[in-house]
């Protein structure tokens, strides 16, 4: 296996804490939710009527006629992409378009589009759909529009692998850079389905919160009264950089994306492999491929979407996979379950613990679970070197995805 370095020159993000990474983050660390009620009247016969919505609404950013070509999902695709190039300095670089990839992800798509044109053509035919319902609806339309941006020539990629899509993008644009077939991938994922059908689909299943009265506090990873996960929209975009071509422009680096384990369950189609055993394969292949000793990972942003069985079956991996010296992170319980996007915003978090040597806390931990035996920043930020860290990401269908970051 080749060992090319690759190295993260960039970061962006929208998200239901902030506009951008820089308020984002500092929400994090403040242990503030970006959790609320859901206001619209379409919301009113729903049993779930709370969500972490955007923080900064696209139309705020981008011109009302572009906004109009795109999907929500899209639109905030490019505008955390914008930030993140931005970030990177590459603008003015001289870099060649064909070694610029893009390799962005959504795990449910353009959701509303559809179900938007679908109500249109029920009730006024088929002439008042819109001409752009197809590209705004198909599932590579955010990366397209990434890519159309940037003047990416090296391939636009598109990553469908639900809850664990934004980190299995970051995952193939690792592999893209080490097979020399780019020397800058911009990665992440985007999400933006706060619409009825969605979340009475996740609600049947019973695997949201419904917590209508305390939106706040309703995403509780670990804790005894979780109830499941709080939906939330958001992107979340990394410059990743051959590590060599970064050093000879003189790019500030935040940190090295060192290694990345990609499994799958082959047990069920929404449950998670009974005893984490896909979950735990994935930990090990990552810290493999990054070549790091296990007691050098002291920080995990864990996947934790405040679901019953899940939390802890993560846990159980963690144990497995490295011990009991991490301490563990639950951003969703700040953000609420980014879908597509979690594991690009998650990745975020943990390369700037790592910048930072912080970590962002777990809130609304009050009851822990009596299995939770590992080391958790409940309610405040914990100062913390951290040379190493991991994220995980796991979705519907068995996707396992573990990524591990450490210092540059």
């Amino acid at each position: 296996m080749s060992r090319i370095d690759v190295v993260v020159t960039g970061l962006g993000a929208t998200t239901p804490l902030g506009g951008d990474v820089a308020s984002t983050w500092d929400a994090m660390l403040a242990g503030r939710s970006g959790v609320g009620p859901l206001t619209q009247e379409w919301a009113e016969q729903l049993p779930v009527r709370i969500a972490a919505q955007l923080a900064v609404d696209p139309s705020e950013l981008i011109d009302r006629v572009k906004l109009r070509r795109l999907d929500r999902s899209e639109a905030i695709a490019l505008i955390a992409a914008q930030q993140a190039w931005a970030d990177s300095g590459l603008a003015d670089s001289g870099l060649d378009p064909e070694r610029l990839a893009v390799s962005v992800g959504s795990g449910i798509g353009g959701a509303t589009t559809l179900l938007a044109q679908d109500d249109i053509l029920e009730k006024s035919g088929p002439r008042r759909v819109s001409p752009h319902t197809v590209p705004m609806l198909m599932p590579n339309g955010p990366a397209a529009w990434v890519g159309l941006e940037l003047g990416a020539k090296a391939g636009v990629h598109s990553v469908a692998s639900a809850c664990a899509t934004g980190a299995e993008a970051i995952s193939l644009g690792l592999d893209l850079i080490r097979a020399g077939r780019a020397d800058v991938v911009v990665a992440g994922g985007t999400e933006a389905v706060i619409h009825p059908l969605p979340i009475a689909g996740f609600a049947s299943m019973r695997a949201m919160s419904t917590r209508n009265d305390d939106p706040e506090r309703a995403s509780r990873p670990w804790d005894k009264g979780r109830d499941g996960f709080v939906l939330g929209e958001g992107a979340g975009v990394l410059v990743l950089e051959r590590a060599d071509h970064a050093a000879a422009r003189g790019a500030r680096v935040y940190a090295r994306l060192a290694g990345a384990g990609v499994t799958s369950d082959a047990y069920d189609i929404v449950q998670p492999h009974a005893e984490g055993e896909g979950a735990i394969r994935a930990i090990r292949k990552a810290i493999v491929d990054a070549d790091v000793a296990t007691s050098d990972i002291v920080h995990v942003n864990a996947h934790a979407t405040s679901t019953p069985v899940g939390d802890m079956l993560e846990i159980g991996a963690l144990r497995a996979a490295l011990g009991d010296h991490p301490v563990l992170s639950a951003t969703k319980s700040m953000t609420g379950h980014l879908l597509g996007a979690a594991g690009a915003l998650e990745s975020i978090a943990t390369i700037l613990a790592i910048r930072d040597g912080v970590v962002p806390p777990t809130i609304n931990l009050d009851d822990p679970d009596e299995n939770l035996d590992l080391d958790v920043a409940a309610h405040k930020a914990r100062h913390l070197e951290v040379p190493a860290a991991l994220n995980n990401a796991f979705g519907f269908g068995g996707h396992n995805v573990a990524l591990v970051f450490t210092r540059a």
